[in-house]
This record gives structure tokens, C-alpha cells and sequence, in this order.
């Protein structure tokens, strides 16, 4: 067995769990048929079931009918605006890149045609007996209902339906068109509409209706839901990771996560972006699977904490997430905009400074990190382009710090810093949280997995690089800028970055006996990064302990205050280590 794997026991699908018992619970469209006709009183009956963008309507309505035989089915699509006007409302948000759009303020109700929606609400309006509304919007059709059912979605299962053809962007019939410009639509538009509907509801559900699961449905009362929702945001917990191949990606991941082998390989591991990760509650033996956004929406103060909530609003603002090259390939070399950039080009409030741990490095591994000393500006440029444009080969070593690393190095990058890391090793990325706004200058001559070469933004990038972060200032700012802090029985605890430009902080503790902490008012997120185990409690017994593996992510809601790691069963009485990320709300 590879020492990469530790014995690791790391979880895929980690669960809050709510109740032990699964009696609320509807499992099934038989089941879920049968308890909403239940609740179906004589006379008109409005069921409105509300659906997040991607959602298999046409598999909903055709169950429900048969379960429920209404009178009246009105969808929602069918009082959107016509194709070409709702590419015509976004075309100067979306523009032609094929990555980047404008962040905007679209409503749900702009996708409708004012004319279609009148009729539609006034079919419902006159209809007798059960009329069934359904769609995404469904709610704004009928204004009004008798029940509201809202059919939501984890976003890695939307990505997914995407890449295989099965859905298209909201009112179009784009099944056939590039994944990368199905997810650049929803991105920007699509999510975006129906976040801000989803949330004037979250407190109006009756059912929440769980359908990433294919032929097998689950559904809870609205009341559980939210109940869930409150558990889990006053205890610790872990959201639902997910990994996705890459044409750089490694072999750590697949040992260690005890991924399929199969796969070539995984370059990606998103363990904590709440936008798209999702969270397992449990009830008894069920499992509901929401988005984990839905938390940070009905939830915001109590797992943000007030300050952050203050800044960021309904944003969860840190990012955990691998980045595999373990027998792999370099990353691309890249640059993230600074924050009047991605303010002014692409509406976004805060750009993703960001850093590299190391949880892992083998043979040779290294970072590329800022500018070499001296460098012909203008050359370099040109060599990029000519990379770019020729098809010629850009000599990285020339002009960027190449710094060998180790296990535990912590590298810093605020925005503006080319970087990328190199092969072998195992990088978790802390970073602000902004998703996609990453300006790739060269890729190592190589194509993407779907065989074309992935977009490159020189101009953006070159706008962005601040080319006074040379070799003496790296080295001086962001290279293991570690310093002790506090220590205690049994712990150390060292800060590790970030740099001043830059609103995280990060602390690492080494311990082989229980280490107190405490959230001061700022969601923390954590991974345990060395040791095979280690257990989270409440000194006051406020929550249920919580059980972390190696190499797991896990996030503290402010709310929860104050709580201690220790280690735990096959690391009891050994090292391990945690780094933790939070806000920095003080000087």
C-alpha cells in the first residue's frame, strides 16, 4: 500500500445528522404521490412545485400526474420568452468569452413574457379541482397556493446532467452545446435568478423534494428541512465532496479518497465551496442531499458570524479544495485579477487571493511562484503570445521562481502573483471564494480533456500581473511565513499566512492532546492535515462530537464559539496537525 494512502479512512459522503429516526420521510414516487394527495383538500387546490434550474421537470410532472390526476397542469416553461429574446436579454452580460461573463442582478420573473404569464395565471385562476403548476418560476405563476413543493438541486449533479446533454440552460434548447458554455450560462445567469427566488422561499416550503437521485426521489416537510438547516448550522460539519479529472491531474487522490481506478486521473477535489458542494442530512437511514448554499442563505449570521455576514452578505467567502499533480502535470500558469479588476470587468465585490498548502509533495515536487529578477518585461509578454499564437513553447524557467517544496510548505498568493504549482504534489488551495476567475497564460502546450485547448487570457493576465514580485519580495512575503502564536500542553499553534493584501488568516496546530479554539465571531474552516484521526467536541457538550480523517475539511459555524480538537483512536497519543482559515476581522 502506498504511504500516500495512511490507512486513511477519508469519508465521501459525510452526514449532518438531524434525527435518528426516517418517519418524516418520503422515499419514492409512490410514497411521495400518496402524501401529497393527502394533503389535497375538495374544491380548487392550487400544489405549486417549484423547480431549481436543471431539475428533470418533465420526469416530475409525468410521476405526479399519474399519482395525483389534476384537473389543470400549467409549466412554467411554457410562459417563458422565446429563445432568441431571452439570448437577446443576456447577450451583453454574457458577451463571447468563452469563460468569463458579468455577475448581475437578473430576476426570475425577466424570463417570462409578461403576455404568457397573464394567461398562465389566469388558466390557474379559473380552474377547478387540483391544478398543478410546475416548472422553475412556478411560484410566479400562481402568486399564491395551497401547497408549495421546491424541487432543489446539488450543483455538481447539475454540472454532470449538463456534460451529458441532458439539460440545457433555463428557457433555451441548448442540450447539444458545449458543457464549459452550459455551465458559463448558468454560471452567470441562471444560478444566479434562481438563488435570489430560492431564497424569498426558503421560510414558504411545505416540502422539499430531493431528486438527484434518478428514479428515486425523496421528499420531507418544509418544517424539517429548516429544522435541519438549524442543526447544522449551530455544530460542526462536513459538506459533500466531489472530484472531477483534469488534464494535469494526479494519482494522491485516488488512494487516499479511495477513488475509482479506472479514471485516468483526478486533478480536483472541491471539499469545501458551499455554491457548489452539497450537504447529506440525515434521518435515520434516509439521506436528504440539498445544496450546503441553502445554509449560508437561511442561515447566514449564525454560520458567518456578523462581521463576515456584514461584508460578504449571503457569500460564503473561504475555499478548500485539492489540486492533484502527483505523477501528474503542472498546472497551468496563471494570475487572478486584482480587485478593481474583477470589480470593473466582471462585477464581482472580491477577487480570489488565495494560497498553497502542501499536504503532500513527492519527487521534485515545486511551486512556481512570482518573477525572476531582472526579467525582460516586454520579451516576456511576447514569448507568451507567440505561445500562444504559434503554437511555440513558452520557457516558464526563464522568466518565473520555480521553489522546490516540501510537506507542510505554505505558499501565499494574493491576486496579481503568477503561480502555478508544478508536478507531485498534493496542494490544498485556501482562497476567497469567487469560483472561476482564473486567468490561464499558458498551459503547457497540452488540450484539455475534451480534446481542445483550454481558453488562455494573456490580455486579461498581463493587465494583472504585478511584475515587482520578484524573486527577494517572494521570498520576504510568501514563501512559509510562519510564525508561533500560542502554545499550550501538548500543542503549538502557528500562524501561516496570509499576506496583508489578503482578508483570510491561517493558523496550523500541532498537538498529541486536546487544543482549545474558538471561533471569535468568524466562520472556520479546518483540515486535518496530519494524523489519521482526530474528534471535535464542545467543552459544554453544546453539539455532537465530530469525527475528522485525514486530509477532510470541515467548517465551524461562528455560531458554535467554543470547541477543542484532540486526537482520536489510531491517533491517540501521536501529532497530528489541523490548519484552519477564517476572516480576518481585527488589524
Amino acid at each position: 500500500m502506498s504511504a500516500w494512502s495512511r490507512n486513511s479512512r477519508y469519508d465521501k459522503y459525510p452526514v449532518v445528522r438531524v434525527t435518528d429516526s426516517s418517519e418524516s420521510c418520503r422515499v419514492g414516487w409512490q410514497t411521495i404521490g400518496a402524501e401529497l394527495a393527502a394533503a389535497i383538500r375538495p374544491g380548487r387546490f392550487v400544489l405549486c412545485v417549484e423547480c431549481y434550474p436543471g431539475a428533470f421537470e418533465g420526469e416530475i410532472q409525468q410521476e405526479l400526474t399519474r399519482a395525483l390526476s389534476p384537473s389543470l397542469v400549467v409549466l412554467a416553461k411554457d410562459s417563458y420568452l422565446c429563445e432568441q429574446e431571452l439570448l437577446q436579454l443576456t447577450a451583453r452580460d454574457l458577451g463571447d468569452d468563452p469563460v468569463f461573463g458579468f455577475m448581475n442582478n437578473y430576476a426570475l420573473d425577466e424570463f417570462f413574457a409578461a403576455d404568457r404569464l397573464r394567461a398562465a395565471h389566469s388558466s390557474v385562476q379559473g380552474a377547478q379541482g387540483l391544478v398543478l403548476v410546475i416548472g422553475t418560476g412556478a411560484s410566479l405563476i400562481v402568486q399564491t397556493w395551497d401547497v408549495l413543493v421546491y424541487c432543489d438541486m446539488a450543483r455538481w449533479e447539475l454540472q454532470q446532467r449538463q456534460r451529458s446533454g441532458e439539460i440545457s440552460n433555463l428557457g433555451l434548447n441548448n442540450f447539444n452545446e458545449r458543457p464549459s458554455l452550459k455551465y458559463k450560462r448558468a454560471f452567470f445567469v441562471d444560478w444566479r435568478a434562481a438563488d435570489r427566488h430560492k431564497k424569498t422561499l426558503l421560510d414558504r416550503i411545505d416540502y422539499l423534494l430531493d431528486t438527484n437521485e434518478r428514479k428515486q426521489p425523496v421528499m420531507i416537510p418544509g418544517s424539517e428541512f429548516r429544522r435541519a438547516l438549524d442543526t447544522a448550522a449551530s455544530r460542526p460539519f462536513r459538506l459533500v465532496p466531489f472530484f472531477d479529472p483534469g488534464p494535469w491531474g494526479g494519482q494522491w487522490m485516488k488512494e487516499v479518497c479511495k477513488l475509482p481506478q479506472d479514471v485516468p486521473n483526478f486533478a480536483w477535489c472541491f471539499d469545501c465551496v458551499p455554491e457548489e458542494n452539497s450537504l447529506l442530512l440525515g434521518f435515520g437511514a434516509t439521506n436528504v442531499e440539498i445544496p450546503s448554499i441553502d445554509l449560508v442563505f437561511q442561515h447566514p449570521r449564525r454560520l458567518l458570524g456578523d462581521t463576515v455576514h456584514a461584508r460578504f452578505g449571503t457569500e460564503f467567502p473561504i475555499r478548500f479544495d485539492f489540486l492533484d499533480t502527483m505523477a501528474g502535470g503542472n498546472l497551468s500558469f496563471q494570475v487572478h485579477p486584482l480587485t478593481e479588476y474583477i470589480q470593473d470587468h466582471f462585477g464581482m465585490h472580491y477577487t480570489q487571493d488565495e494560497s498553497y498548502y502542501l499536504l503532500d509533495v513527492g519527487k521534485d515536487g515545486c511551486v512556481y511562484l512570482g518573477l525572476k529578477e531582472g526579467i525582460d518585461r516586454e520579451q516576456m509578454i511576447a514569448d507568451l503570445c507567440a505561445a500562444q499564437k504559434y503554437d511555440a513553447q513558452f520557457d516558464a524557467d526563464k522568466y518565473v521562481n520555480k521553489w522546490s517544496a516540501k510537506k507542510h510548505d505554505h505558499f501565499l498568493i494574493p491576486a496579481g502573483t503568477p503561480h502555478c504549482s508544478g508536478k507531485n504534489c498534493l496542494v490544498l488551495e485556501i482562497s476567497a471564494t469567487p469560483y472561476i476567475f482564473t486567468f490561464k497564460m499558458w498551459d503547457w502546450g497540452r488540450l484539455g480533456l475534451d480534446g481542445r485547448p483550454r481558453p488562455i487570457h494573456i490580455d486579461h493576465g498581463i493587465r494583472n500581473i504585478q511584475w515587482n514580485r520578484t524573486t527577494s519580495w517572494v521570498k520576504r512575503n510568501l514563501v512559509n511565513i510562519i510564525e508561533p502564536v500560542d502554545s499550550g500542553d501538548g500543542w503549538l499553534e502557528e500562524r501561516t499566512g496570509l499576506h496583508r493584501r489578503e482578508f483570510i488568516e491561517t493558523r496550523r496546530h500541532w498537538f498529541d492532546a486536546p487544543v482549545p479554539h474558538a471561533t471569535d465571531g468568524s466562520v472556520q474552516v479546518l483540515n486535518l492535515c496530519e494524523g489519521e484521526e482526530a474528534i471535535v467536541e464542545s467543552p459544554e457538550n453544546a453539539f455532537p462530537p465530530l469525527v475528522v480523517h485525514y486530509a477532510e475539511t470541515f467548517v465551524v459555524p461562528a455560531a458554535v464559539g467554543s470547541y477543542r480538537i484532540r486526537p482520536h483512536g489510531p491517533s491517540e497519543g501521536k501529532k497530528c496537525g489541523t490548519i484552519k482559515a477564517f476572516v480576518r476581522t481585527g488589524p
